[in-house]
């Protein structure tokens, strides 16, 4: 008999001659973040090369052609994965008042680090590989996440116009943040919160070394100094 006689959900493969699960019924809405999602697990994985749009379409339990009708190629899925990962990490950076500057500063590091926990793939697909190979759209989406970053914390410090020692110190702190994320997805052997707690602290020596050399910077230590001693 035919491919009729066949379990109801199944249907016969022609390459194989066996059966094959049906693909599901899904709304374009959830099947484009199924193929995103799938996305960002192998560009978390591998470099984006490496990584083909069968690829893809595997990891999902789609077919090339429906990656191909969503996306129109592997670039496009690449960075449509990426500003997806960028818009939510970005939304839970939106400064939240209801503290001083050290505890502002620590509470948005509270949310960054519950979107590297909750979406480990989009983090590691966001970061993965460093400047050389983030040019074009992907550099941009990087870069924007990164501003979004660079302006929460100088919201959160009361800083109306940083200068330029205040601004490489805390985009060096930036880079320092993405850096510890990255290690403890991989290695899990500090408690997220002695982490956070570290990266503040990191964050306070360095603006403690570049006060030695910017008046604004030791104004902003002082005021700093003045609400851990409260």
């Amino acid at each position: 008999m035919g491919a009729t006689s066949r379990a109801s959900g199944e249907r016969e493969d022609p390459a194989s001659g066996g059966a094959r699960p049906a693909r599901r019924r899904l709304s374009v809405d959830r099947r484009r973040e199924e193929l995103m999602a799938a996305a960002l697990e192998l560009f978390s994985r591998h470099d984006a090369e490496d990584v083909s749009v069968d690829d893809v379409a595997t990891a999902a339990g789609a077919s090339r052609a429906l990656v191909y009708h969503y996306f129109g190629g592997k670039q496009e899925l690449y960075v449509a994965a990426l500003r997806g990962a960028a818009a939510e990490l970005e939304a839970r950076l939106r400064p939240v008042n209801g503290g001083g500057p050290l505890e502002e500063v620590a509470g948005g590091l509270t949310r960054y680090f519950d979107f590297v926990e909750d979406h480990a793939a989009g983090f590691a697909a966001l970061l993965r590989g460093g400047p050389a190979n983030r040019a074009g759209e992907v550099g941009e989406i990087v870069e924007g996440v990164r501003r979004r970053l660079f302006k929460m914390i100088i919201y959160q410090l009361q800083v109306v116009e940083p200068g330029p020692a205040l601004r490489i110190t805390l985009r060096s702190w930036i880079a320092s943040v993405e850096t510890a994320g990255l290690d403890w997805l991989e290695n899990r052997d500090i408690a997220r919160s002695d982490l956070e707690r570290l990266l503040v602290d990191q964050m306070v020596a360095l603006l403690r070394v570049a006060a030695g050399h910017d008046t604004q910077v030791g104004e902003l230590l002082a005021g700093l100094g003045r609400e851990a001693g409260a």
